[in-house]
């Protein structure tokens, strides 16, 4: 039998969004911000030669400058003041999760509740102004070593192209926690999410055009095409399965009358993680190349083979990212699921899993149900993003088809779907209280 929850959302209707006046306003404010992202990346950087600067990124574009104008949303093609994008962020997000779990000051702080919360994120945005700071510092000492890309090379060209690109990824992450807290959606995947999608007519056009050249068959463009759809189509259908333990409450007598007595589900999702572990195993992998990438000069000759052997396609790129994408499956699953604690407060409210002891083997249990479902959420992970950058590498597919953009795109719709539908629900119930109250009052 369906829930009250999935019958109301059955009965959504255009008249109950118009009159969700509250969900209107934070979804002109998502979309507000978002066009107020894509005008960002059109902004160049000053002093920059975009002629110059174009030549050098053409011939780099199926690299590392290719994946971080991916995530970028072509930003880096142009040069733009958003050219770092939220990956400093994101970088120092996961440094700070790391460190909550071995110092143990932070791991104080970050039990306090809310006020730790705030606290930790406070040093995140320190941690991101430094890490923003020196990738910026490196890029422009590389914009300004490669010919003819800085008009007026000098220490002022160096520092207005540092303040600017750390400015611009200060302002992202603002405007991205902005969204979270006033739209709809978590905002910086919402950012990223909007790079990707804005990309995406021009990658469908370059693969066209290679078809049309005849450097790519139309039966390979039929099969891309084809491989996507059913992509998409496994993603949704993975993100949403979900492994449901069943949980009894036993019956207890209070007077006369039995109360409790009743059953439902502990829900554990295959993909607890979500599209975590792909952003946070690229963001590293991007963050000690992204200094190497821009240098359209060279470097040491070591610096060179590490560059290369980073490259997407590359087996060493692809054991790194099989490993991050594993490694913060189970990291971040630990995180933002505790079955220690889950136990205690199922034995708290007098539920418990039939079969199980309440307490540590109930937690044990969870934990090893919990642990299986991660490596096959890990397997899947790895999966749809390492095989389509496989297929890359075998020919000349436009980045944009790569599993972890496909992956983004689906998770953070599927994500903000979600939301709005919750946000539908409350306004939904809200009207039944009042038209309840209007009720009861004329009585």
């Amino acid at each position: 039998m369906a829930s009250a929850a999935e019958q109301l959302a059955a009965n959504f209707n255009v008249g109950a969004f118009r009159k969700a006046t509250e969900l209107k306003k934070r979804l002109l404010f998502t979309l507000g911000a978002l066009v107020i992202y894509r005008l960002g990346t059109y902004i160049p950087l000053p002093g920059i030669n975009a002629t110059a600067w174009e030549a050098i990124f053409n011939q780099q574009a199926g690299g590392l400058l290719g994946m971080l104008n991916t995530f970028a949303g072509g930003a880096v093609s142009r040069m733009s003041i958003f050219s770092l994008n939220i990956m400093p962020y994101i970088s120092a997000s996961i440094i700070m999760q790391l460190m909550t779990t071995v110092i143990p000051t932070l791991e104080q702080l970050k039990k306090e509740g809310e006020r730790g919360r705030k606290q930790i994120n406070q040093y995140t945005r320190y941690l991101c102004v430094v890490l923003a700071t020196a990738q910026g510092w490196g890029i422009a000492a590389s914009l300004q070593s490669s010919t003819g890309v800085a008009l007026n090379p000098g220490p002022f060209f160096i520092i207005s192209v540092v303040v600017t690109l750390v400015g611009g990824t200060i302002f992202l992450m603002w405007l991205g926690e902005q969204v979270t807290a006033r739209g709809v959606g978590n905002g910086i995947s919402l950012i990223i999410f909007a790079g990707i999608v804005a990309e995406l007519p021009r990658a469908l056009a370059q693969m066209f055009e290679l078809g049309r050249t005849g450097a790519m068959s139309s039966f390979v463009i039929f099969a891309l095409i084809i491989g996507a759809g059913a992509l998409i189509a496994g993603i949704v259908f993975i993100e949403r399965a979900q492994r449901r333990l069943l949980v009894q409450y036993p019956k207890r007598q209070q007077g006369n009358k039995m109360y409790g007595g009743d059953s439902s589900h502990l829900p554990l999702k295959l993909n607890t993680a979500g599209v975590i572990p792909p952003i946070f195993a690229s963001s590293l992998l991007l963050l000690p190349a992204t200094v190497a990438g821009f240098n359209a000069t060279g470097g040491p000759e070591w610096l060179t083979t590490v560059t290369a052997s980073l490259g997407p396609g590359q087996p060493l790129y692809l054991a790194l990212y099989i490993f991050g994408i594993s490694f913060f499956c189970f990291f971040y699953t630990a995180i933002v699921f505790n079955p220690e604690e889950t136990a205690e407060n199922l034995k708290k409210y007098g539920g418990f899993i039939p079969g199980i002891r309440p307490g540590k083997r109930t937690a044990d249990y969870i934990d090893y149900v919990l642990t299986r479902l991660t490596v096959g959420g890990a397997i899947y992970l790895s999966a749809v993003c390492a095989l389509p950058e496989i297929l890359r590498g075998q020919g000349k597919i436009p980045f944009y088809f790569g599993g972890t953009s496909i992956l983004i795109v689906v998770s953070v719709t599927l994500d903000t779907v979600s939301q709005i539908q919750s946000h539908l629900l409350a306004h939904q119930y809200e009207g039944l209280i009042k038209k309840s109250k209007l009720r009861g009052k004329k009585r």
